[in-house]
């Protein structure tokens, strides 16, 4: 049996190989290219002196982990080569790539189970039959599909579109873990829309009535946006342990109730103000509530990234942690599994249904902040609207996983971008909805037939283990 290699002898190793190779094609190749090459060369190299582990075929490791391994760190690899150089040189920049990539590909060789590695090949999967149905729909209405998709990634590569791509993204996904909070516990909060508006009215009117000094006046906003999100999601979950409502019809009539709501305050009469001709909102926060944004001038972009983006990424680990570090999440889960099990256990399902669903509202209250304090500064007739139903789609896409919704959000949040270009050349910039929509849809399909190989191979598995015990002791 071949023995694996130290892992720091691993890593050192195929180190080396990556920059060392990256840095002598450079000389003859592009450096995307260089590095690409690079990058792969290192992660064969790992797979060569690697040995899986015990019960593991070698065969599906190689052919399955491997491959998804070394994508996974080429994409690593160029995007930390890109990012560094805005700041650095191009050999430097590309070498640290070069370096970020030749890590990655081992480690996640030697980590990556194989049910995850055929989650991102059902990713993988899913795109591309996206994007191929895409393009058979621009091939019957006239339009060259090859045109369309280099404009849409010449343009998303804009500075002005990454960085509209960020801020559109941050709102989706706080959105998409509002929704996915209730998913962990079967639950259906498509109520997310309503809570968000709502908490962002409120937010807005008393941000605009206190005077408090910065750091005070930005927690006070969000904390009043928090907490109405909370009660607003806390009445669809008191509801379906009180009185048995179904959460999608209790939020269904909650996001019309918070629509009228909304309408009925949103006049000048009660908490708006004119603003411009065609317009109302409420009164503008003063500077002491706004976050300020994160600069992008080095990028060559004419505007920040949202400040409140950081926050989307506590909101992110602290989803994390809830789920697979608390006894709270543990029970989430069961209960969602499967809640007679779970109360069987000692586990107190309605008051862990009421929770989950106040937990999802609090962080859809968070969805309109980074628009909020970090753009408009007041809630308007123009305010984003439809962001609970995109978070929906997002959080199916990422499959309720924290990594896996960013990814799905920035995606999101490109295609949107990116089509806007299509308009000039008179291609219609819906065909982004028809990606969008074809990719969930395949998503879906995909992983419920990977879910499905998934657990015949953890079968086998036990079976082959239970057959080499029984060989053991006989």
């Amino acid at each position: 049996m071949i023995k694996s290699l130290p892992t720091p002898a691993v890593l050192g190793a195929t180190a080396a190989l990556g920059v060392l190779g990256t840095f002598l094609l450079d000389l003859a190749l592009l450096a995307p290219a260089a590095l690409a090459i690079g990058v792969a060369a290192a992660c064969v190299a790992a797979v060569l002196l690697t040995a899986p582990a015990d019960g593991e075929s070698r065969a599906l490791r190689r052919g399955l982990v491997a491959p998804t391994s070394l994508v996974l760190a080429v994409v690593v690899g160029l995007l930390t080569a890109v990012i560094a150089d805005l700041w650095l040189i191009e050999p430097v920049a590309y070498a640290l790539g070069a370096l970020a990539g030749s890590l990655t590909g081992p480690l996640l060789y030697r980590r990556m189970a194989t049910t995850l590695a055929l989650a991102f090949v059902a990713v993988a999967v899913a795109g591309a039959l996206a994007f191929a149905l895409t393009a058979l729909v621009l091939v019957g209405t006239g339009v060259d599909p090859g045109y369309t998709f280099g404009r849409m990634l010449s343009y998303g590569s804009e500075p002005n579109s990454v960085v509209t791509v960020i801020n559109s993204a941050t709102t989706y996904y706080l959105s998409a873990v509002a929704v996915a909070i209730g998913f962990k516990m079967k639950l259906f909060n498509i109520g997310v829309d309503g809570q968000y508006r709502l908490a962002a009215l409120l937010a807005a009117a008393a941000g605009a009535a206190w005077a408090l000094p910065p750091v005070l006046h930005q927690i006070a906003i969000i904390l009043v946006a928090v907490a109405v999100g909370g009660f607003w999601a806390g009445i669809a979950g008191y509801l379906k342990v009180a009185r048995g409502v179904s959460e999608v019809i209790s939020t269904i009539m909650l996001n019309a109730i918070a629509t009228g709501i909304t309408a009925y305050l949103l006049s000048t009469d009660r908490l708006a103000v004119n603003i411009g001709s065609n317009n109302i909102g409420t009164a503008p926060i003063p500077e002491s509530g706004w976050i300020p944004g994160i600069p992008t001038e080095f990028m060559g972009a004419g505007r920040p990234i949202f400040g409140l983006t950081l926050l989307a990424v506590a909101v992110g680990v602290g989803y994390w942690a809830l789920l697979n570090r608390t006894r709270f999440g543990f029970d989430l889960r069961a209960t969602g599994q499967s809640a007679s099990a779970a109360e069987a256990s000692g586990v107190n399902v309605r008051r862990m249904v009421v929770a989950s669903m106040v937990i999802s509202g609090m962080v859809a209250g968070l969805v309109g902040m980074p628009q909020l304090l970090g753009d408009s500064h007041y809630y308007a007739l123009d305010f984003p609207v439809g962001l609970g139903f995109t978070g929906i789609a997002i959080a199916l896409l990422g499959r309720n996983h924290p990594v896996g919704i960013a990814f799905a959000a920035l995606f999101w949040a490109w295609l949107n971008q990116s089509s806007q270009i299509l308009d000039i050349d008179g291609i219609p910039k819906e065909i982004a909805v028809v990606t969008q929509a074809t990719i969930v849809l395949t998503v879906v399909v995909v992983y419920e037939l990977v879910h499905r190989w998934g657990r015949r191979y953890e079968q086998q598995q036990v079976g082959r283990e239970l057959g080499r015990v029984k060989v053991a002791t006989s």
